[in-house]
């Protein structure tokens, strides 16, 4: 596994879409050609819409994130944000024509339960005056343990929220204080029980490997006490260490701090199988579930999706992103915001969409983006229909014919498996099929490691 790990840790990127965001083409995307995509995405109504709200604010910096997020203790800017986010998804319902039906519903940060649970209210009210609800719905929202309370829980939950996800990351304290994430295992079990009463069906965990000063010892300690709380869902992630991208916040600590891949390799795979042991199930990269859990239940009917919200038990073509830098997904095109507060008001004051850059997928991109997502979700890709086929198609399987021999993948004349030893490497299974890469191979890194 050493040999491995040497092998094949090299920057690669976490498919949440394909293409990845560097290389969209930006240069010829437009709005219209945005909302041409989207009516195109959702020409079915019947079939429902996913939305994903961003929600930036947080109190404090946690150094090991990587998201857009405004450091604030001012709690006056929630309600002009709401307002703000039903702006945007009135001018999306303009767009469509007629009251989007939601189906799925994600309330993503920077830290949700920063806001009131009264105002929070206000959000799902008001975005069910423009939309409506879907009958048979997932909706869920990340949640902070030491501030995410019983009035949160309740109030989400009369408005069809079942599922919570909770940040816990470690529970060793020289690690929180180096991520400035401090939160004791009593508030965690405190925020699982409470919702659980609440009536919530999954509730999950996100626990992170290869932080700062964290150790074997470390990871083991957390994921015996995680199991103990028996979390419907767990990720478990692997740090991405991106400070030319995400700026000082995670500068707070040296790389010499951090563990080194090897390190990381081992602190994930004594992870891996205290988890299984305990009867989690790998449902893909970096999730693991219990069998009585949707994920599960969606990966055994083959139906399991993956998106900019992760991995879903449902599948919409369309996602619209609102809030600062929120990602809209049409199937045949994404759209990111602007990442700035300012800039986001002074748009939706204007009246235009508060659109960054985009895509619109090309037929080839279509075809590479349903393999990549066929490998994160089933671990397995076929190109033995003709629509399923790319020019490069032997290219590719040259580049794989080597991880066969390392015994990551079983490659046939018309697909692939990846194996149960190649499972940890499955972003790296996907490196081959993404030709944007291949083809423009950056001069300066713009991804994590694969490791």
């Amino acid at each position: 596994m050493n040999r491995l790990v040497a092998k094949y840790n090299v920057p690669g990127p976490r498919y949440t879409s394909y293409p990845t965001v560097p290389y969209w083409d930006s240069a010829t995307y437009s709005a219209n050609k945005w909302k041409a995509s989207l009516q195109r995405g959702t020409n079915n109504a019947s079939e429902g819409i996913s939305v994903y709200i961003h929600l930036p604010f947080c109190e404090s910096m946690c150094t090991f994130c990587g998201c857009t997020k405004r450091i604030t203790k001012n709690h006056l800017v929630e309600r002009p944000y709401i307002k703000a986010l039903l702006k945007e998804f009135k001018m999306y319902r303009q767009i469509l024509g007629y009251p989007p039906l939601i189906q799925q519903l994600h309330l993503g940060g920077g830290t949700p339960t920063f806001f009131s649970a009264e105002n929070l209210e206000m959000l799902i009210v008001g975005l069910f005056e423009i939309g409506i609800a879907a009958k048979e719905c997932e909706f869920s929202f990340e949640g902070h343990p030491n501030n995410t309370t019983r009035e949160h829980l309740e109030k989400l939950h009369n408005y069809g929220f079942t599922r919570v996800c909770y940040g816990v990351q470690d529970y060793n304290e020289t690690v929180q204080r180096a991520i400035n994430r401090i939160q004791p295992f009593e508030h965690v079990e405190r925020a699982t029980n409470v919702a659980r009463e609440a009536g919530y069906t999954s509730v999950g965990h996100d626990i992170i490997y290869g932080l700062p000063f964290q150790t074997k010892e470390h990871v083991i300690h957390t994921v015996q006490q995680t199991i103990a709380l028996k979390p419907d869902r767990i990720a478990f992630y692997s740090y991405a260490h991106v400070p030319w991208i995400k700026g000082n916040g995670q500068r707070g600590y040296s790389e010499d701090n951090l563990p080194t891949a090897q390190q990381k390799r081992v602190q994930y795979e004594i992870g891996k199988q205290l988890l299984l042991e305990s009867g989690y199930v790998e449902i893909g990269m970096d999730h693991f579930s219990l069998k009585t859990d949707e994920l599960f239940k969606a990966q055994q009917n083959n139906t399991l999706h993956r998106n900019f919200m992760g991995y879903t038990a449902s599948k919409t073509n369309s996602m619209i992103g609102l809030g600062v830098s929120a990602i809209g997904d049409s199937w045949y095109g994404f759209s990111q915001n602007v990442k700035t507060l300012g800039d986001y008001y002074e748009m939706l004051r204007n009246d235009r969409l508060p659109l960054m850059r985009g895509h619109i997928l090309s037929e080839e991109d279509l075809i590479i983006r349903q393999h990549i997502r066929n490998l994160m979700c089933a671990f397995k890709t076929s190109w033995e229909t003709p629509e399923m086929k790319v020019l490069e198609i032997d290219q590719i399987r040259e580049q794989l014919s080597e991880m066969e021999a390392d015994g990551l993948v079983n490659l046939y004349e018309d697909g692939l498996a990846i194996t149960e030893k190649g499972k940890p490497f499955v972003r790296n299974v996907c490196l081959p099929f993404d030709l944007r890469l291949q083809r423009n191979k950056p001069e300066t890194k713009l991804f994590s490691m694969t490791v």
